[in-house]
């Protein structure tokens, strides 16, 4: 045993040029999946909304409402995800977020009233805020740090895979069953995958460090740490936020009937499963401060779009917003990770993360549906979109101390 850095040695022995060997590979599409199963579940209720809002008699405000309480619990295990993972590592934090996932997604299945159904939704919230610190803190354990854009890249693929599959899986249930039967599938494929990941995975075999309050404190008073939380909030808004309200939005503001939507929503997120890869190595050569910067700006505009354009010219800016909009996370990731020491990195994850989801897929969402239910729908949409661009300005206060 040493008392160098957990996984430092692992990054120091695997050399600067052996990206791509088998090893690196397979541990890496692993966590993909895994994260893949844990944001699927994250949105998967946005094509299914329409017809959870007609079984359960929601309205548009209660809807958006539902995906706060998703972000509430994901916010709520995320900050304190240090206490789970410095006591059970990395490795078995992964696992369990998987397993608790699956049997909390299979209970919310049965849930017939709009309490029910916002016990298990926090539940699994709370579930999949278990893994991102974890998942981040292995991933960068096993890849040099010179390729972390390039991974996070590829991990990035599981989001973007989730956004093009959520609708398609939607749409084919929901032909034969209801959106019940989507929720116990979900959790089943998690449960099964975290039963796999504990039998065959590897990596992660090392502690968290759990937010001490002196940690934290400086944490807080780090001034890259707020600008970061602003970054990750618009971000996610522009990417989780506003795709987590768009099927209502078309069905509802534009008149486009279900089937149409989930297919124009799911098509939509092919092309960005491409741009993710590609603004990894982007992050890489042209900086992250400024790859964030055009990501905020113009995913910001394509937003503003969707809510102002014709009816004839909603599905081509649809099918833009996401080509930009997913390439914010590989090089906010990246500068994340850049944030304090390689032992702390999950604590840094774990409180920007949560605060940023809470705000961007939470209030986001909630406050498009508010207006939404007010006949409003396109103003909500421009008012986020207006949020969003006026993120790109914020990078500035990030960049300077990061070169010093």
């Amino acid at each position: 045993m040493t008392d160098s850095l957990p996984g430092s040695q692992e990054i120091e022995a695997q050399g600067d040029n052996l990206f791509l060997t088998l090893p690196k590979l397979i541990p890496l599409f692993f966590l993909t999946t895994i994260f893949f199963t844990n944001f699927f579940a994250r949105i998967i209720a946005s094509p299914l909304m329409p017809s959870i809002e007609a079984d359960l008699h929601v309205n548009h405000s209660q809807a958006g409402v539902l995906f706060l309480v998703i972000a509430a619990g994901y916010f709520v295990t995320l900050a304190g995800s240090g206490f789970v993972s410095c006591r059970l590592t990395h490795r078995r934090t992964i696992i369990l977020s998987a397993l608790v996932l699956g049997l909390a997604f299979v209970a919310t299945s049965f849930s017939n009233t709009l309490s029910g159904m916002s016990i298990g939704l926090l539940v699994v919230g709370m579930a999949t805020g278990l893994y991102l610190p974890s998942g981040i803190a292995t991933l960068t354990s096993l890849i040099s740090p010179q390729h972390w854009g390039k991974a996070i890249g590829v991990h990035e693929l599981a989001p973007n895979t989730a956004f093009v599959i959520a609708p398609l899986v939607a749409e084919l249930f929901l032909s034969w069953f209801s959106w019940r039967a989507v929720l116990t599938a979900v959790g089943a494929t998690s449960f099964f995958i975290g039963v796999a990941y504990a039998i065959w995975g590897r990596g992660g075999d090392f502690p968290g460090e759990a937010p001490a309050f002196s940690s934290i404190r400086a944490l807080f008073h780090e001034r890259k740490f707020w600008v970061m939380v602003a970054l990750f909030s618009l971000g996610i808004g522009g990417s989780v936020g506003v795709y987590a309200m768009l099927p209502l939005y078309l069905v509802d503001g534009r008149g486009m009937n279900l089937s149409w939507t989930n297919t124009v929503v799911a098509t939509s997120r092919i092309i960005p499963l491409a741009m993710s890869l590609l603004s990894g190595w982007a992050a890489d050569r042209f900086g992250k401060s400024r790859t964030i910067t055009m990501v905020l700006l113009f995913t910001g505009l394509l937003t503003v779009l969707i809510g102002i354009v014709p009816d004839s010219w909603v599905v081509l800016v649809v099918f833009l917003q996401p080509m930009l909009s997913v390439c914010f996370f590989p090089a906010a990731l990246a500068a994340l990770s850049s944030i304090g020491p390689a032992s702390a990195r999950n604590v840094v994850v774990s409180f920007t993360i949560p605060l940023s989801f809470l705000l961007g897929a939470g209030a986001i969402p909630t406050l498009i549906g508010f207006l939404g239910n007010r006949g409003c729908f396109a103003l909500g949409i421009v008012a986020a979109g207006g949020l969003i661009m006026a993120g790109a300005f914020l990078t500035r206060y990030f960049e300077p101390r990061a070169r010093r």
